[in-house]
């Protein structure tokens, strides 16, 4: 999974840094609320481990404005305050969890883990995604682009699954790699670009329009 931590201390920075990607999650830091503010605002990540004290924006601050910009990704807190109130205001601005510094580092795995598992439950409650006159129904196994039946192979399928859940975002090639290839030692570097060219062919070709967009030096994202 991808996760943004914002943390401004940087050998607790350093530490989940370690742990995080030993686990497996691709990592992405920031060392202030505004950076952090700048790149949560892409709604690309499954994950935010957010510090409440930072430099500029507080982490209050930043996940209020994240939740005014209809960015729905789980925010794990991290604070050195433990009081209930402290807790709560977290919590009421949009917070998903809260940890209180000093943590042993298997409770924030735990919640960590938690957190992602609910992402993943409550994106599987949708079982036909929509993009314009694109349809994936994920019971039937079935695509469908202006009720013509589009035939995908398992891979092609995920990666449009994966693409469809994200709509008008910008996923890098490392996000769907992870996502889409679950760090398959197969995967090479270009295993991204070669599939996305395989999807458009079946997906975009003789359609009018194309619904995949290249983001050039970044990625990919679809959109009507």
């Amino acid at each position: 999974m991808h996760i943004l931590l914002v943390e401004d201390e940087a050998r607790l920075a350093a530490l989940l840094h370690r742990v995080l990607t030993e686990e497996r999650h691709a990592l992405d830091t920031a060392a202030d609320g505004d950076a952090g503010l700048e790149l949560a605002s892409s709604g690309t990540y499954d994950l935010v481990i957010l510090d409440v004290m930072l430099p500029g924006l507080d982490g209050i601050e930043v996940c209020q404005l994240l939740r005014s910009y209809e960015v729905r990704t789980p925010v794990l807190m991290l604070t050195a305050r433990g009081s209930v109130e402290d807790r709560v205001r977290g919590l009421n601005v949009g917070a998903d969890d809260y940890v209180v510094k000093p943590f042993a580092m298997e409770e924030l795995l735990a919640r960590v883990n938690a957190l992602l598992r609910r992402r993943d439950q409550d994106l599987e409650m949708s079982p036909v995604l929509q993009v314009g006159d694109l349809l994936l129904d994920l019971v039937r196994h079935e695509v469908r682009r202006a009720e013509r039946v589009i035939d995908l192979t398992p891979k092609e399928f995920s990666l449009l699954e994966y693409l469809m859940r994200h709509p008008g975002q910008v996923l890098t090639r490392t996000q769907i790699t992870d996502h889409v290839w679950r760090y398959d030692l197969e995967a090479l570097s270009n295993v991204v670009d070669t599939y996305v060219h395989y999807l458009r062919d079946k997906v975009d070709k003789g359609f009018g329009r194309s619904v995949i967009k290249t983001v050039r030096g970044i990625g990919y994202k679809i959109e009507a």
